[in-house]
């Protein structure tokens, strides 16, 4: 992404560039917890008392406050990428199977649609996670979608993390809300002033961290815990609730990471629900490393974060598809391979339309 295009997109998507506050700083925040009644707890940590929340309507993370400062947005974007030439040179891109109409077979499946989408078949239910499959007025394609969108037939639920614009795409959603009005959103606190707009037709379900969705199968999805921030405009930041998700059938768990930089949180989710078989970890959008961690990981801090969650298998993402950083976009997958010991060997190597699982 040129700089000048990222400093026009500044409001909707990378950490720490506050323009204008939404902040009263004549009075002081206090802090309580939250969650939504409706839904269950069914696992939750020791002492768990819900999702932190200030009193000025903000979310919290659990381990580490966010922090913003456009000083840091402008000192990084102003100043020279070391790896601009490289990164120039690096004609790569991530190898694409094109999967046609998606008709389960009744084996479970995992399809990488590039960053963080994936269209996952288990325990009979089909669910999209982060849709963002259209190019937006930030965020441009560098690999092909390896499904046509009215392919698909017969979701029963979308996961949608968080608000920011390359995990939550408005024109991508509204596309969906067409073409599928009867699957279930599910999703954060506070996201549905934002989504049931695009997607008049759908229901959406909103939890805190650790709470489990009302679903009709015996599947159970939990909404958890990532160190990460929100904002899709000026005045918004922190109004949505972000998060991962961790999805367990009866015969396999599937921990989705959503947007984190590192934390205790990890060692938290797989202490409470279990170390799970297959996690889904960002790597990129991870340089210059001293702006990006608090909000990405790195493929070096994933693999920590996997060996926390002493997790089987690890299955790289949020990279290759979105040019968001310094790095080379193929960067940390070349690390993966490179230090296959960082995750015990359990590498699983992405493929755009190959089932991982």
């Amino acid at each position: 992404m040129k700089r000048r295009t990222f400093l026009t997109g500044l409001a909707g998507m990378i950490p720490a560039g506050i323009l204008l506050s939404n902040t009263n700083f004549n009075d002081t925040p206090t802090l309580s917890h939250t969650f939504n009644p409706k839904l269950p707890y069914d696992k939750t940590p020791e002492n768990w008392k819900g999702t932190p929340q200030l009193s000025d309507g903000t979310f919290q993370n659990l381990y580490h406050p966010f922090e913003a400062s456009l000083a840091a947005v402008l000192k990084w974007k102003l100043n020279k990428n070391p790896q601009e030439e490289e990164k120039k040179a690096d004609k790569r891109r991530l190898d694409v199977e094109k999967i046609g109409t998606f008709q389960p077979n009744g084996k479970d499946e995992l399809i990488w649609l590039g960053h963080a989408s994936y269209l996952l078949y288990i325990g009979g239910v089909t669910i999209l996670i982060d849709p963002v499959w259209l190019d937006n007025w930030v965020l441009k394609r560098n690999s092909v979608l390896p499904i046509i969108p009215e392919q698909i037939r017969d979701v029963d639920y979308i996961l949608i993390s968080h608000d920011h614009r390359d995990h939550c795409d408005e024109a991508t959603l509204k596309l969906l809300g067409g073409l599928l009005p009867d699957a279930k959103i599910l999703t954060g606190l506070n996201m549905t002033p934002l989504l049931q707009p695009w997607m008049p037709k759908n229901k959406i379900q909103e939890a805190g961290w650790f709470q489990s969705y009302a679903l009709s199968e015996s599947l159970r999805i939990t909404y958890v815990p990532s160190r990460h921030w929100s904002r899709r405009g000026l005045m918004d930041t922190n109004q949505r609730l972000w998060g991962g998700y961790y999805i367990e059938s009866s015969d396999k768990t599937i921990y989705f990471m959503g947007d984190s930089g590192y934390g205790p949180h990890f060692k938290l989710i797989s202490d409470t629900l279990g170390s799970p078989d297959f996690a889904l970890m960002g790597v990129g959008a991870f340089k210059p490393e001293w702006f990006m961690h608090p909000a990405h990981t790195s493929p070096m801090d994933a693999a920590r974060a996997f060996r926390d969650m002493g997790g089987k298998n690890f299955i790289p993402m949020h990279f290759g598809t979105f040019d968001l950083s310094d790095e080379p976009m193929l960067e940390p997958l070349d690390w993966l391979r490179a230090n296959p010991e960082a995750v015990n060997g359990a590498l699983i190597d992405p493929f755009l339309g190959r089932n991982l699982i």
